[in-house]
């Protein structure tokens, strides 16, 4: 058993980015006046922001890039010591591979909504009687939005099935791997729910947002170059994990792996966390818990504590994804990988739901890559799990041939990496806001606890880290607050 420690002490559960992140901002605001441990289950360290070996070669296996026009992954980027290190894509485009060839992702477009119509038309993503239907957002009466919609459900109401098929799901896919037509307007494009609340026109709403937020829009010929708005790390982003690690041990932090946190109670002083197996049990005291787990594992916490919370938890669904990592001889593939990459409506019936030409994209992989290139296909839907369930070789064979399919590669890789995310991200259903606001005010009523991660306001890394300065905030106000009252 270990017994309550001389100095406050704050227990972060969780050792992904959300996690880690949330210790740093703890020891930072206490300077130093409170004493932080880290426990992860795993055995490893980062969650999703992983790194992996293919040809000898280590690239990414997560996350690869962070949004920059959010200032908080930067931020720790920079507060870490990694700012010589920051890196953004190259600047060629993307493609969808749709109605049977790839062409190219529309300029101008937020989450797949167009703003610039001839861009649009030009790409030929949708057909001429899908871009014929676009005028008719002009002339329909408001669309209801209520409490809240469904994104796909409203963009077809506005502008035609074509676009959410064609454009929307591929771009949403990418980052929810969810189905448009359940996931939250509210919650996936906050920057647009709003405009559309006063607009009646979709395309106009979309207009004043790019117009607003000039880091989503592309540059045209005459105009500045927009700034960039994706960043990494060189060596990947699975490096920054490891480097927060770093910072938050040399300022006394304790991190632990392989440290299963089964039960979070009240004590008297605070909480009392049990970790590890039933038959060898680890008491730990706590005078505040950071819970920054995934929605599931975090409910199951919360059971006994805050019941209410627990349900509304258990309530988040989650997709599970794959990425398939190739490194093919750059000779025998060079004139067949034009751009960065591309997406893949779902509509189209392919395995893959995106292609990643990483050691293009990223300057700094294609030359650690040297003579290779380093391809990623990406796999798995919300609640499409079959494909999921082919073993690594049968999976990497299958995604080949679409790569090949798209592309018209014919040579084989020099080495394949195989890996999967199991409920890797949360969907955001209708009403997920309303969801994530009784989660927060249940636990409020808890004193020196918080919850954190991509289960609540965002699923990218600055809104992981967003979360987790909150969790930092509540926490140590609450260590204040006992503080003040002697009991600390």
């Amino acid at each position: 058993m270990t017994t309550p420690p001389t100095v406050p002490h704050v227990v972060v559960v969780g050792g992904g980015i959300a996690g880690l992140a949330a210790a740093r901002s703890i020891l930072e605001r206490s300077g130093g006046q409170v004493s932080v441990t880290v426990l992860e289950g795993s055995s490893t360290l980062g969650g999703k922001l992983a790194l992996t070996e293919v040809a000898g070669v280590m690239t990414d296996a997560g996350a690869e890039s962070m949004l920059a026009r959010r200032p908080e992954a930067v931020a720790l980027t920079h507060a870490v010591g990694l700012t010589d290190q920051i890196v953004h894509p190259a600047a060629s485009g993307a493609s969808v591979w749709t109605r049977g060839s790839l062409r190219p992702l529309p300029s101008g477009q937020l989450m797949g909504l167009p703003g610039d119509l001839r861009s649009l038309a030009a790409s030929r993503t949708v057909s001429l009687r899908g871009l014929a239907r676009l005028p008719l957002d002009h002339l329909l009466p408001r669309t209801p939005v209520g409490r809240d919609v469904s994104i796909g459900h409203f963009v077809e109401a506005r502008l035609g099935r074509e676009i959410v098929d064609r454009l929307v799901e591929p771009l949403l896919g990418g980052v929810y791997a969810g189905h448009a037509d359940e996931l939250s307007l509210d919650a996936t494009l906050p920057q647009l729910s709003g405009a559309v609340r006063v607009e009646r026109s979709l395309l106009r709403a979309v207009s004043q947002v790019l117009g607003a937020s000039p880091g989503i829009a592309v540059a045209t010929p005459g105009t500045a170059a927009p700034r960039p708005v994706f960043a990494s790390v060189r060596g990947g982003l699975g490096r920054l994990p490891g480097a927060v690690v770093a910072r938050i041990t040399e300022a006394g932090a304790i991190v632990r792996t392989s440290a299963m946190v089964r039960e979070v109670r009240r004590s008297p002083g605070g909480w009392r966390l049990v970790v590890g197996p039933t038959r060898d049990a680890e008491t730990i005291y706590a005078d505040a818990v950071v819970l920054a787990l995934p929605a599931t594992p975090a409910g199951r916490l919360l059971r006994q504590v805050a019941p209410f919370a627990a349900d509304d938890l258990a309530a988040i669904d989650y997709a599970s994804v794959g990425i398939v990592t190739f490194a093919f001889l750059l000779s025998d593939v060079v004139d067949r990988l034009h751009g960065t990459g591309f997406l893949v409506p779902p509509v189209d019936g392919k395995v893959i739901k995106a292609a990643t030409y990483s050691s293009h994209k990223w300057g700094w992989l294609g030359e650690a890559a040297g003579s290779l290139a380093i391809v990623r296909a990406s796999v798995g839907r919300h609640r499409e799990v079959v494909d999921l369930q082919r073993d690594d070789e049968d999976l990497a064979a299958v995604a080949l041939g679409d790569l090949a399919a798209a592309t018209g590669i014919s040579a084989r890789p020099v080495d394949t990496v195989v890996t999967r995310w199991g409920g890797g991200l949360p969907q955001y259903a209708v009403g997920h806001l309303d969801r994530v606001a009784r989660i927060r005010r249940a636990v409020a009523e808890l004193p020196g606890l918080a919850v954190c991660g991509a289960a609540y306001d965002g699923v990218g890394i600055p809104a992981c880290i967003a979360s987790a300065d909150s969790a930092a905030t509540h926490v140590l106000a609450a260590v204040d607050q006992r503080r003040q009252w002697g009991h600390g």
